[in-house]
């Protein structure tokens, strides 16, 4: 957002004005501009507002101008203190701020560099629209504009003594008697017209502008001329008048700069860095600017628009040589660099020393006590560049390279990155036209298969613009999913500026870049890496540095390291030329780094049950394994790629990665709430385990399937697949996995209302995990059945032997050391406790408390919102509503993200139930028609429990026959699962 004093007060977003119309809003907005980032008194607003005359609600109104303001200047700070308001902007946003700092650099420059300051001071001139808030009806606000007009006039004056210093009076007579017009009592400007009117033989002219000024002071002001007009007049009638300076006959400055480009789109940020850093104290010596970024990124094209921008600044010439760092011939020695620059220089041929030592101090001799821009393009590296840069501090050099230059002190360096959507679209527009807008769609697709590439995007924009028949979709489809091979013109290709970067290579370096090629996904990090290639960790590491210093790889965050979209495509080309064997090895050596990766993640209670389900051997890498100090940061690092890991696998011949990564990835995967991933994952698996007829694998898959399917509400769908897993398991002879895929099915058959079925299957895999004692998992599996039996016990109103097996599960959870599995005994104890009578609110309450703790120190979100949502309902039996609001309202988020409908639906009947104890019936009615919907048909427990608050509501709203209607249905549901509540239900109808 842009704001203008300079004139009429305007605001500009993007381009285009912003609307504040009502006169006092745009009072109290100058009024903060003309005193940007400080606080204006209350006071001094509504006297600028109001003048003599404010009313008693002034405050009150100045108060909805502030907050009309607030919203018309989205994004900008307008700041509250108690004594006022402010604005905080930046110094950028601002027109009178930036004609301030222009003016302060003109003049510093005056007496060293008249032809910067003369720039500065019309940059500054030209920002200049009209008298300051013109238009803008307050005293107050006029008082202070008349200051910065002031300060414009002075600048006039300022610059007008600069350029008839220059010799410029033939020039400077037109806009001086435009001038002298707008400020007719200014004897300065007076003196400047009557000056350059003597100067071109204007003598006659010069006398009457003395007349006129005598006459208009003496009728306006009852005074005479100043002794300053009167002194020009005096001598202009002597002829003692000193003639304009002689214009000197300027030698030609030396100007190598190639054309910059016409359509140079983009690149603010590093434009306005670039030229920042380039604002320099001369006594720092000279200002080294390195821009590195890959191949086709622009670093030309950005370097040679620089040089433009600063070239008046460097009056003696401005130099530009190709250093050939990466083409296809050889790098430019630094003698030949040398060479060519000093001709540039005029320099004779005979005062050319022939050896690099005499050329180095000649160079350096030329270049002192000259202003000249030096562009060194294309760099191959710090060592070909180190006798070529500048000494002398008024020099500036510019440097491009594919590689980021570390050896190069002193220096400030910009890497550029690829073009954004908005910058590179417009590219785009400038190169093809106009009818690129008329295809957004379209055209964003381009810019994304080129990757934001500008070399990219323009050899795509060049095809369009050469082809008027075609549209934008047409290009799309042309570049299709793999866009390199099209992006070509004439002999321009981007694959072979990816070529001449690849060549610079060391052979290691090389093989690591063909490699990534065969990367499943966008990221990874170097432990895969490092897997990929069978490499040592350390390596790997160097290689990727060197990788990413040639700007071939990205390190988007440490240790992390990708391809831009076309280098993927170039390196997968590459890995295409590698024999068979060596590509399906080293994609196998990642993948089963990434299977014995995930498998680390899960616990280590849990561990040897993945072990079990997968026959899981040794892993080949324990080194890299070793280095696996934060699994939990790995799988989210590898999560995203989990599909295209299978995608490999498959196509290096080993279907078993289809089902044995995500069951690796099962159990954090499960706790974190990836419910959709699982079930994607593992359908595939399952098909894949089918398809090869790999019974084992089958069963497998299909038991974690179901863990998905349960979750989203496909009951049916889950107990077929558990039905099949332990029919496989039992003609297997597995009784550790039958006795999981039993314990599961009971977990099924519970969520779908059949708590005595699901005591029953429990309790067969309780007794089938005690025949396996010696298994590391044993303690686990029964703490699981344990607490399926108390939850089946709770749900049908038996507390007795529900605690007992609560109080079990608890032990063998402490036993295992599995903080969740503590925290969710913790739960159903107190719940029970509570329930039955056995102890006290604030006894349950503590041991919620602690559960809540465990659970968010062993990130399980799943557990933590049951937590919260038991401890808002023992605050709303405690009548405390603002506490079990606010709890339900952190629980239901958690839920929605692992995506649990069920507890979610528990959740909204629960918060139905806080609102319409407070008297909110609306918003308890949609808590209540929220939790009927999620419940739906798959929860009839929790579906029940929901047309009970429903029916609270309906009475609330005296509408009884509703009211009844829901409970009869609650009722039906509460009858078939035989559960307690039914009878209260009963009652109530009678």
């Amino acid at each position: 957002m842009r704001f203008g004093i300079l004139g009429a007060l305007s605001v500009t977003a993007a381009g285009r004005d912003v609307a504040i119309t009502a006169g006092r809003d745009r009072v109290v907005l100058a009024m903060l501009l003309l005193h940007a980032g400080r606080i204006v008194s209350n006071e001094d607003l509504i006297d600028a507002v109001w003048e003599d005359s404010p009313p008693v609600t002034a405050r009150g109104q100045l108060q909805t101008c502030v907050s009309r303001l607030r919203r018309t200047l989205a994004g900008e700070a307008i700041l509250t203190d108690p004594a006022g308001y402010g604005i905080r902007i930046a110094d950028d946003q601002l027109d009178a701020t930036i004609f301030a700092r222009l003016v302060a650099l003109a003049r510093a420059a005056t007496d060293t560099e008249a032809g910067v300051a003369r720039k500065q001071f019309r940059e500054a001139l030209a920002l200049w629209r009209g008298p300051a808030l013109a238009g803008t009806d307050s005293r107050a606000v006029r008082q202070r504009a008349a200051v910065l007009d002031e300060q414009h006039a002075m600048a006039i004056e300022d610059w007008v003594d600069l350029e008839l210093a220059g010799g410029g009076d033939r020039d400077l007579v037109a806009e001086l008697t435009g001038l002298v017009e707008r400020f007719p009592l200014r004897e300065r400007l007076r003196v400047q017209l009557m000056l350059s009117l003597y100067r071109i033989g204007r003598q006659a002219d010069a006398l009457a502008e003395y007349r006129r000024a005598h006459d208009l002071l003496r009728d306006e002001l009852g005074i005479e001329p100043g002794a300053a007009l009167r002194d020009l007049h005096r001598r202009i009638l002597a002829g003692q008048v000193t003639p304009a300076p002689a214009v000197a006959a300027e030698s030609v400055p030396v100007h190598c700069l190639p054309r910059t480009v016409g359509d140079f789109t983009g690149r603010d940020t590093a434009v306005r860095r670039l030229l920042a850093a380039a604002e320099h104290d001369v006594t720092d010596g000279p200002v080294v600017l390195v821009i590195d970024g890959m191949a086709g990124s622009g670093k030309t094209t950005l370097a040679l628009h620089v040089a433009h921008c600063l070239a008046e600044r460097y009056p003696d010439g401005q130099l530009f040589l190709d250093l050939q760092g990466h083409s296809e011939h050889e790098p430019i020695e630094p003698a030949a660099a040398l060479l060519t620059l000093l001709r540039q220089l005029d320099v004779p041929p005979d005062r050319i020393p022939p050896d690099l030592p005499g050329r180095v101090d000649l160079w350096r001799r030329e270049l002192a006590g000259r202003r000249i821009l030096l562009v060194l393009d294309n760099a191959g590296s710090s060592a070909q560049l180190t006798r070529l840069l500048p000494t002398s501090a008024a020099n500036l050099c510019l440097i491009t390279s594919r590689r980021r230059l570390v050896g190069l002190d002193g220096v400030h360096p910009e890497s550029l990155p690829v073009l954004d959507e908005a910058e590179a679209v417009a590219l785009l527009v400038k190169i093809a036209g106009d009818r690129v807008r008329v295809e957004p769609e379209s055209a964003l697709e381009v810019v994304r298969r080129c990757g934001g590439l500008p070399l990219a995007i323009r050899l795509a924009g060049a095809r369009l613009a050469h082809r008027p028949r075609w549209r934008v979709a047409d290009l799309v489809r042309r570049l299709g999913e793999s866009a390199l091979p099209e992006l070509a013109a004439e002999e321009r290709t981007v694959a072979s500026a990816f070529a001449l970067s690849y060549a610079q290579l060391s052979a290691g370096h090389q093989r690591v870049f063909r490699l990534l090629g065969l990367q499943p996904g966008e990221r990874a990090g170097a432990l895969a890496v490092a897997a990929l290639a069978g490499l040592a960790l350390d390596e790997t590491r160097k290689a990727l540095d060197g990788l990413v210093d040639a700007h071939l790889v990205e390190e988007p965050e440490p240790d992390v390291f990708r391809l831009h979209d076309l280098l993927r495509q170039y390196a997968a080309a590459l890995a295409a030329e590698l024999p068979e064997d060596e590509r399906r090895k080293a994609v196998i050596q990642l993948l089963d780094f990434h299977l014995h990766a995930l498998a680390a993640t899960t616990e280590a209670q849990w561990h040897e049950l993945v072990v079990h389900d997968l026959a899981l051997g040794a892993p080949a890498r324990t080194d890299l394994l070793a280095e696996l100090t934060d699994p939990a940061a790995y799988l989210e690092q590898a999560r995203p790629y989990l599909a295209a890991y299978v995608d490999a696998g498959l196509a290096a011949g080993r279907p078993d990665y289809a089902w044995s990564l995500p069951r690796a990835a099962w159990r954090r995967l499960y706790v974190l709430g990836y419910i959709a991933e699982i079930d994607t994952l593992l359908r595939r698996g399952l098909a894949v385990a089918r398809q090869v007829g790999d019974l084992a694998a089958v069963a497998t898959a299909a038991n974690y399937l179901a863990s998905a399917s349960n979750r989203l509400g496909r009951q049916a769908e889950a107990r077929s697949l558990l039905e099949t897993a332990v029919e496989l398991r039992g003609k297997l002879g597995d009784e550790v996995g039958l006795c999981a895929a039993t314990g599961n099915l009971a977990t099924v058959a519970e969520a779908a209302g059949g708590f005595a079925e699901s005591i029953m299957l429990s309790e067969n895999s309780l007794r089938i995990v005690r025949r396996n004692t010696t298994r590391p998992d044993t303690m686990v599996q029964i703490a699981l059945r344990h607490h399926a039996i108390s939850i089946g016990w709770t749900k049908l109103g038996e507390l007795v032997p529900a605690l007992r097996h609560a109080r079990l599960q608890l032990l063998a959870a402490v036993e295992v050391g599995d903080r969740g599995l503590i925290a969710v005994g913790l739960l159903n104890v107190a719940i029970i406790k509570l329930r039955a009578g056995l102890q006290t609110p604030a006894r349950s309450r503590r041991m919620l408390t602690i559960a809540l703790r465990l659970t968010r120190n062993s990130r399980h979100p799943l557990a933590e919102a049951r937590v919260l949502g038991e401890l808002a309902h023992l605050c709303q039996l405690e009548s405390r509503f603002d506490a079990a609001r606010d709890l339900l309202l952190q629980a239901i988020p958690i839920f929605q993200r692992v995506g649990h409908k069920r507890y979610e639906a528990v959740s909204h009947s629960r918060l139905g139930d806080v609102f319409l104890a407070t008297g909110d019936i609306a918003t308890a009615r949609e808590c209540a028609d929220r939790a009927i919907a999620l419940a739906g048909n798959h929860y009839p427990y929790e579906r029940g429990v929901a047309l009970i608050g429903r029916a609270g509501v309906a009475s609330a709203e005296d509408d009884p026959r509703l009211a009844g209607r829901h409970r009869e249905q609650a009722l039906e549901l509460f009858t078939q699962l035989g559960v307690p509540e039914r009878h209260g239900i009963a009652r109530r109808l009678m």
